[in-house]
C-alpha cells in the first residue's frame, strides 16, 4: 500500500477528480490508511467503481436526490450510507472498520468439517451457476500497470534506456501503463469484444492488450485456463486436490450469510490455488475470492506468485451473484529485471437475456472502434471508473510529452548519430544502420555467426546484409538482402541474393525472389543443424550432414485467402552438381578413424556421389486449413487464434519437370494433420500426423525423396512432434507411399506433482510414440518417456528422455537430452 498521506489524497480528490466525476471520495481504515480495491455502488444495483491505490474513487450518477451508497471490502464491515445530493459533484469520504468473522463451535468437532459442507453445496451449484453466465453482455473497463524496480542499464551489451521517461533515478517506475473501455458479447465458446477507446502511455497509436477474453476467468469452471490448467476450488473432482477449512461467518450489508473458507493445496507443487474463498449460505454462489497462484504452478515462471481477487455483487432482477470486480497483482524477475504489477478488470451493465442471432458471432472476436486510440484526456476522465492514481498521472503527462520530443525527426537523427556509427567490434559482431523516422533500416550480419565447419567446405566463413523499409501505418515491408560464404577447403564462392515484399499485416500477403548458389542438405527441413554439425564434425568426427550443390532462382507467393485458410506456392529452376568431402580436419579425434563419405546412400562410398548432376523445374503448391480459426481484428493487423477443438489440416501437392533426365520428372501429393488439445486437469495431448505417395515410381533424384528428420546425436533442437529420437538420417528415404505419426502426452505435472520428493522437481511427465511406415522398408518405432520443465529458476527449457527404437527386429535404448519452450 502506498504511503501518501490523508490530506495530500483529500487535494487529489478535489483538484484531479470532482470536475468531471459525479461523486468522489476517498476510503480509508480507522488508522487513516487509503484502501485499495474497495467495491463500491448504488444499493439494489451491481453498478459501481472500485478505489485505486491510493483509496481514491469516483462514481457516476445521473440524479440527484437521495441515493443509498455501499462500500464493500474483504475483511471489513460492508458500510452503508444514505446520501441525498442537491448538486453535482458531491464528495464523501468513508473510514471503514474491520469485519469481525464469527467461527461457529462446531469446528471443534473434529469428526465433522464444516467447511466441506459448503464447498459441497457450491459444487453441487456449479453448473447451474455456469449455464446461468454462458450467454450475456456487458461494459468491460480494464486497466493495466507494470513497474519495474533498480533496472540494470544494459543487458547483453545494450543500452536499455529509461523507458520512454517511465524510470526515475534510481532506475525505478512504470514501465507499462494501459487502459482499455469495451463492450464484451459472450454465448456459450463464443465470444465479442468491441474496444470502444484504448491508451498505453507514451504511446500515441499504441493499442492495449488488457482484452477481457483474456482474463475471462470463472471458478464455476472444472479449471482455469491461465498459463497452465489450474484446477478451480469447487471443482467436481476439487477434494482430490484441496482441503478446507472454515474461517468464520459474517454478514454483508444485506443480511446475506457469508462464509470464509480457507482453500488449502494437499501438495504444493499441484497446478491449485491457495487462499479464500467467499461462499454465500443458502444461495451457494461465490461472494468474493482472494486466491494465488505460484509462478511455478502456472508455468508463468517469471513471475514468483500471482494473486486473483473477484467480487460479486447481487443483481435482484436476474437473482444472481455477478462479478463485477477482478484483479491480478503480481512480482516478476527475469534477466536481472524485477517488479510488479495489477491488471484490474471492471464490469458493468449487464444483460445475462441477451436476443442473439446468429449473425452476432463469428470468427472476429475483438475489433476495435474507428479512432478507439485517439480519445483525449477528457474523455478518459469522464469516463474511466476508476480514477489514476498521483503517479498514473504523472506517468500519462511525462510520456506522452516525451514521446512527442522522441518522435521527432531532429531528436532521431541525433540518436541514431551515435547509434549509427561504425565501431571495431562491429566488424565481427555486425553493425546495424537505422532511420526510425524513415522506417528504414540496414544489418550488417556478424561473420562469427556466420561461420561453420563440415567435411565439404572445411572452414565455411561468411557475411550478410539485409536493408528493410517499413510502412507501419500500412503494414507493409520490403527487403533486401544478399548473403556470402566460402569454403576455405573446397574454395568455392556461394552468393545468395532475394527481395520480398509483404503488402500489408491483415491476409499477409507475401512475395518473395531469390536466386544463388547454396550448399543445402539432402533434407530441405535441415535435421542437423549447422552448429551442432560442426561441433560434432570437429570433436567427435561425426559428419552427419551430406550436401549438394544447388545453383536455383525461385519465386514464392503466400496470402490467407480467407479466415483460416492459408495458400502458398513457390516456382523455381535448381541445378543440382554433387560434392564430395575435401577436408578430414577435426580438432578433437583418433586417427585410426575416418569421416563417413559425403554419399547419403552410402557412407562408405568415397567415390560416387548420392546424385549426379542435372536441372529440374520445380513447382509447389500448398494449403494450410485451420478450422474454428479465431482472430483479434486490430486497426494495424489481424492476428489469428489456432482453436484446440478442431485439428488444422495441411495438403500439398509438388511436382517436378523439365529435368535434364526424364526419369527425374515426378509428382506428389501430401497430407498433414497436426492438434493439441487438454485433457482437463491431465495435461496435453498433441500429434502430427503426416502420409503422402509419388504418383510414379522412376529412379528419381535423391534430393526428390521423402525425407525424415532422423537424429544420431541425442540432441534435440527441434521440435519433438516433428523429428525422431534415433532415427538414421536417410536410411528410410522414400519415392513411394509413406506413413508417419508424432504423439506426445505431456501429464503437465498431474503425476510428478503427487509423488514426495520429486514434486519438487516441478517437472513435467511426457509420453511419446513415434512411427514411420514406408512401401518400402518395414515399420520404424520409437517410444519415449521424459522428464520436462527442467532447469533452474525461471530456466527451466531443459528435457530429458528415455527412448527406445524398433526397427526389422532390432531394438536400441538411447538417453536424449533437449531444449523445449
Amino acid at each position: 500500500m502506498q504511503k501518501i498521506t490523508f490530506p495530500l489524497l483529500l487535494l487529489a480528490s478535489i483538484f484531479f477528480y470532482n470536475v468531471h466525476a459525479q461523486v468522489t471520495g476517498i476510503v480509508t481504515n480507522v488508522d487513516n490508511e487509503p484502501l485499495s480495491f474497495v467495491n463500491i455502488y448504488l444499493e439494489n444495483t451491481i453498478t459501481g467503481t472500485t478505489t485505486n491505490d491510493n483509496g481514491l474513487y469516483q462514481l457516476e450518477l445521473s440524479q440527484t436526490g437521495t441515493h443509498t451508497i455501499v462500500f464493500k471490502y474483504l475483511g471489513f464491515k460492508t458500510h452503508k450510507q444514505t446520501i441525498t445530493i442537491n448538486k453535482f459533484p458531491f464528495t464523501l469520504h468513508v473510514s471503514l472498520r474491520e469485519e469481525t468473522v464469527l467461527l461457529s463451535e462446531v469446528e471443534v468437532n473434529v469428526s465433522y468439517n464444516p467447511a466441506n459442507r459448503i464447498i459441497r453445496a457450491a459444487i453441487s451449484k456449479r453448473k447451474s451457476y455456469l449455464k446461468k453466465m454462458e450467454s450475456y453482455t456487458a461494459e468491460f473497463y480494464s486497466k493495466g500497470l507494470i513497474k519495474i524496480k533498480d533496472a540494470p542499464e544494459k543487458i547483453l551489451g545494450r543500452e536499455l534506456g529509461d523507458f520512454g521517461g517511465g524510470l526515475d533515478s534510481t532506475r525505478s517506475g512504470i514501465i507499462y501503463l494501459s487502459e482499455t473501455i469495451s463492450k464484451i458479447a459472450k454465448n456459450k465458446n463464443d465470444y465479442n469484444e468491441k474496444i470502444i477507446a484504448s491508451k498505453v502511455s507514451g504511446d500515441d497509436n499504441g493499442f492495449s492488450f488488457n482484452n477481457a477474453s483474456d482474463v475471462d476467468l470463472s471458478y464455476y469452471n472444472n479449471t482455469l485456463e491461465f498459463g497452465n490448467t489450474l484446477i478451480s476450488p469447487i471443482a467436481d473432482n476439487a477434494f482430490t486436490y484441496y482441503r478446507y477449512k472454515l474461517i468464520g461467518t459474517f454478514y454483508d450489508g444485506n443480511k446475506n450469510l457469508i462464509n470464509q473458507v480457507a482453500v488449502i493445496p494437499k501438495r504444493s507443487k499441484d497446478k491449485v490455488f491457495t487462499g479464500d474463498i467467499y461462499i454465500v449460505e443458502h444461495d451457494w454462489a461465490i461472494y468474493a475470492t482472494d486466491l494465488s497462484v505460484t509462478g511455478e504452478q502456472a508455468h508463468i515462471l517469471a513471475v514468483d506468485s500471482l494473486f486473483i481477487k473477484q467480487s460479486f455483487n447481487y443483481s435482484a432482477n436476474d437473482k444472481l451473484w455477478l462479478k463485477v470486480l477482478q484483479s491480478f497483482d503480481f512480482q516478476f524477475k527475469i534477466l536481472g529485471f524485477k517488479g510488479d504489477g495489477r491488471f484490474t478488470a471492471g464490469y458493468k451493465n449487464y444483460n445475462i437475456t441477451p436476443n442473439f442471432s446468429k449473425n452476432d458471432f463469428g470468427s472476429e472476436v475483438l475489433s476495435f472502434k474507428k479512432e478507439a486510440n485517439k480519445k483525449d484526456s477528457l474523455y478518459w476522465t469522464g469516463n474511466r471508473p476508476v480514477p489514476l492514481t498521483l503517479e498514473e498521472v504523472k506517468d500519462y503527462q511525462v510520456k506522452d510529452s516525451v514521446e512527442v520530443i522522441r518522435k521527432s525527426q531532429k531528436y532521431l537523427d541525433s540518436i541514431h548519430a551515435e547509434n549509427n556509427r561504425v565501431k571495431l567490434r562491429s566488424v565481427l559482431f555486425g553493425y546495424s544502420h537505422d532511420n526510425t523516422f524513415k522506417e528504414k533500416h540496414f544489418r550488417l550480419e556478424s561473420p562469427i555467426a556466420k561461420t561453420s565447419y563440415n567435411t565439404v567446405e572445411g572452414w565455411s566463413i561468411g557475411i550478410g546484409m539485409d536493408y528493410v523499409k517499413q510502412n507501419k501505418k500500412k503494414g507493409s515491408q520490403f527487403n533486401m538482402g544478399t548473403k556470402f560464404t566460402y569454403g576455405l577447403s573446397d574454395n568455392v564462392l556461394r552468393p545468395i541474393g532475394e527481395i520480398s515484399y509483404r503488402f500489408n499485416n491483415f491476409s499477409r500477403p507475401y512475395l518473395k525472389l531469390s536466386g544463388g548458389k547454396e550448399l543445402v542438405q539432402f533434407n530441405p527441413s535441415n535435421p542437423v543443424p549447422k552448429f551442432t554439425n560442426s561441433f560434432r564434425t570437429l570433436f567427435f568426427e561425426n559428419n552427419f550432414g551430406k550436401f549438394y550443390d544447388k545453383t536455383f532462382a525461385k519465386v514464392f507467393y503466400s496470402d490467407e485467402i480467407i479466415n483460416g485458410i492459408n495458400l502458398s506456392s513457390d516456382l523455381g529452376y535448381e541445378q543440382r552438381n554433387p560434392v564430395y568431402n575435401t577436408t578430414d580436419y577435426v580438432i578433437v579425434g583418433n586417427d585410426d578413424d575416418q569421416f563417413t563419405s559425403n554419399n547419403p546412400l552410402d557412407p562408405l562410398d568415397f567415390i560416387n556421389a548420392g546424385i549426379d548432376r542435372h536441372n529440374i523445374i520445380k513447382f509447389e503448391l500448398n494449403a494450410r486449413f485451420r478450422f474454428g480459426q479465431k482472430y483479434l481484428n486490430h486497426p494495424d493487423g489481424k492476428f489469428n487464434i489456432s482453436s484446440s477443438i478442431y485439428p488444422t489440416l495441411f495438403m500439398g501437392y509438388e511436382k517436378g519437370m523439365a529435368a535434364s533426365n526424364s526419369n527425374y520428372n515426378f509428382d506428389q501429393l501430401k497430407i498433414r494433420l497436426t492438434q493439441r488439445f487438454t485433457i482437463r486437469d491431465k495435461g496435453n495431448f498433441t500429434y502430427n500426423l503426416r502420409a503422402g505417395t509419388f504418383l510414379n515410381e522412376k529412379a528419381i533424384s535423391f534430393v526428390d525423396y521423402q525425407h525424415f528428420n532422423g537424429n544420431r546425436t541425442h540432441v534435440t533442437l527441434r521440435d519433438y512432434l516433428d523429428s525422431f529420437y534415433l532415427l538414421p538420417y536417410y536410411e528410410l528415404s522414400t519415392n513411394q507411399d509413406y506413413f508417419e505419426a508424432h504423439m506426445e502426452y505431456n501429464l503437465k505435472g498431474f503425476i510428478m506433482g503427487k509423488i514426495p520428493l520429486l514434486n519438487k522437481l516441478n517437472s513435467n511427465l511426457i509420453f511419446d510414440g513415434k512411427l514411420l511406415s514406408t512401401s518400402n522398408h518395414r515399420p520404424y518405432f520409437e517410444f519415449s518417456v521424459g522428464l520436462g520443465n527442467l532447469g533452474w529458476k525461471t530456466f527451466r527449457f531443459l528435457r530429458l528422455d528415455y527412448v527406445r527404437s524398433s526397427y526389422r527386429g532390432l531394438v536400441e535404448d538411447g538417453i536424449n537430452i533437449g531444449l523445449q519452450f
